[in-house]
């Protein structure tokens, strides 16, 4: 589902990342731009890899945390690396409205925050928040366990495709739940890989904004 003509023209000045695997985002965020830019980022994570990382490399970036002790940690970590004009710290619960205007951002990246304890309708609900902040094609990125995974279908079933194994809730995702979450958003790539011992298997898959 890889289109190789995409060929966005720049990231553009914002970003929400909701989680983590920089790395990875980055190589994404490149493979669609044709220049460097230093997108404005939303983080949801409670180590700031994302969020760190990328200000470094010159993003603005907004981190985004249900936890209060997570944001004030992050808004630390960037206090000490000299990075603090590059880092907004907010709280949020994710499972409420997102606390931006229609069209706010360029891009969102979120590392396997929707395969956690969420029901279908909620991350509809997500999804399509995420589609409401975003600027007319802009991305959404995210990364997800998928079916394929070994812990699926192990542990304790929480319902739909979410299952408790060792303490935590995983929802895993199919090529096919992907498909019916893009609602309003054009495939651009679901791509396959692994993480951790394990290990983990995962999707990364690319969404743009229909206008």
């Amino acid at each position: 589902m890889h289109n190789s003509n995409i060929g966005i023209k720049r990231i553009r000045k914002n970003l929400i990342s909701l989680e983590k695997n920089p790395v990875i985002q980055l190589k994404k965020l490149q493979k669609y731009s044709g220049q460097k830019a230093n997108p404005r980022f939303l983080s949801s994570e409670q180590q700031g890899r994302d969020t760190l990382f990328f200000a470094k490399k010159g993003f603005q970036v907004h981190a985004l945390d249900y936890s209060e002790n997570a944001v004030e940690a992050i808004s630390q970590k960037a206090q000490k690396l000299g990075l603090s004009q590059s880092i907004t710290a907010v709280r949020h619960d994710i499972r409420k409205p997102l606390p931006f205007a229609d069209g706010s951002f360029d891009a969102c990246y979120c590392h396997m925050l929707y395969c956690m304890a969420l029901c279908t309708s909620e991350l509809e609900s997500l999804f399509q928040e995420v589609r409401r902040v975003l600027k007319p094609k802009g991305l959404n990125i995210y990364t997800v366990r998928h079916t394929g995974d070994a812990h699926y279908r192990k542990g304790i079933h929480r319902g739909e495709d979410i299952y408790e194994v060792e303490g935590f809730i995983v929802h895993f995702f199919s090529k096919e739940k992907v498909e019916h979450l893009a609602k309003g958003y054009e495939i651009i790539s679901i791509d396959e890989f692994e993480e951790g011992e394990l290990p983990r298997k995962l999707f990364i898959v690319v969404l743009r904004k229909e206008a």
